[in-house]
């Protein structure tokens, strides 16, 4: 639900998130996966944009199958999308799989001992579950390891008893495709795949992995920050829509004379007189302090430096380069969004994107648009 209007105009930073632009990204996706299927990954509450706002806009463009991390992301998002498969990746803990069946949960089972007592809970009410199997070909973090493989392929009948929906790996390089391990992986995939005593249908790619090329596309993609606009490539131009533009509130604006320190510990001292906004945006809402003397914001059409630290409330911004009548008390910034994205800033701080989506903070004015493909967030 969208603030009121009473709200929107007393928020001091405000979150617009482009539906529209999430649903654009899934049909890019799609046109390049030419007619393989696609799920959608919403853990961490939708990359930070809600997956409860996520996740109806992408069932409405034909995705049936949804990824999260955790079971209780799982259990929240059941009524979301209430007759989507929705699955945990982070596996089946001791004692949950009466939460996973009372859910309709499928598990994407990682070890051998979760695989065992999925069959057992199954086999005592005479069904067989539905799990993903997950194989490990070299991230080494989750599924089954080598040792655990060679243990399927030498026990007959220990896949026996559930309903496979897909067999799965994941992909450790994929936003480098130059990267060898990326056809090390894909052809460790397509020999345990050949080695299964009966076949699965497959899921390998990741958002990256979708644009390496249709022989890692096999049955299913299942992208995550592409949808929300992060670039699937280190190096190359980013096809995709950012679909967020966080906003945050000048506070006020005065003058300094040069060689006078701003913030804490006087980290930056001004090179000549400038004029100085204090936003209302700082660690609290997500806004890293690695930004600190290295983010921009944009203002008035120009890109404006952040200077001195980044605290928990507030950055501010040397706009003596902005159009004056732009840089005042109560008026907005970009702090990201289209101009500034959250790769670009991720870049100068030295993380990825995700970190910045993810860190989103609760104290936004959040509001929620569904552009159509000619009226994008610009």
């Amino acid at each position: 639900m969208n603030p009121s209007d009473s709200a929107a105009e007393a928020a001091v930073s405000r979150l617009t998130i482009d539906l529209g632009a999430v649903r654009r990204n899934y049909r890019r996706l799609l046109e390049r996966l030419g007619g393989v299927a696609c799920a959608g990954v919403v853990k961490a509450d939708g990359y930070g944009l809600g997956a409860e706002r996520v996740a109806p806009a992408l069932w409405a463009e034909g995705c049936r199958v949804f990824f999260v991390a955790t079971l209780d992301e799982a259990v929240r998002l059941r009524p979301v999308v209430p007759d989507a498969t929705v699955c945990c990746l982070n596996g089946l803990l001791p004692g949950t799989e009466a939460v996973f069946d009372e859910h309709r949960i499928v598990p994407v089972l990682n070890a051998l001992e979760q695989i065992a007592r999925w069959r057992t809970f199954g086999g005592r009410s005479g069904r067989q579950l539905p799990a993903i199997l997950h194989v490990d070909t070299g991230m080494n973090r989750l599924g089954l390891g080598d040792d655990e493989w060679t243990s399927v392929l030498e026990t007959p009948g220990v896949l026996d008893g559930i309903d496979w929906l897909y067999l799965i790996s994941h992909l450790a390089s994929a936003d480098d495709p130059d990267d060898p391990m990326n056809a090390r992986q894909l052809a460790g995939f397509q020999q345990i795949r050949q080695c299964l005593p009966r076949r699965m249908p497959a899921s390998f790619a990741n958002s990256s992995g979708i644009f390496l090329g249709s022989g890692y596309h096999f049955d299913l993609a299942r992208p995550g920050i592409a949808l929300y606009g992060g670039r699937p490539n280190a190096r190359g131009p980013n096809p995709l829509e950012c679909p967020i533009r966080i906003e945050g509130r000048i506070l006020q604006v005065r003058t300094v004379p040069a060689s006078t320190g701003v913030g804490y510990g006087s980290s930056w001292t001004s090179p000549r007189e400038s004029r100085i906004a204090t936003v209302a945006a700082g660690y609290a809402d997500g806004y890293l302090r690695s930004l600190s003397g290295v983010g921009t914001v944009a203002l008035g059409g120009r890109s404006c430096p952040v200077v001195g630290r980044v605290s928990m409330d507030l950055i501010t911004v040397d706009v003596t380069d902005a159009p004056p009548a732009g840089a005042t008390p109560g008026a907005f910034v970009e702090v990201l969004g289209p101009t500034v994205t959250p790769d670009d800033a991720a870049d100068v701080a030295g993380t990825i994107g995700y970190e910045l989506l993810t860190s989103l903070g609760r104290r936004y004015v959040r509001h929620y648009v569904e552009s159509p493909a000619d009226d994008r967030l610009a």
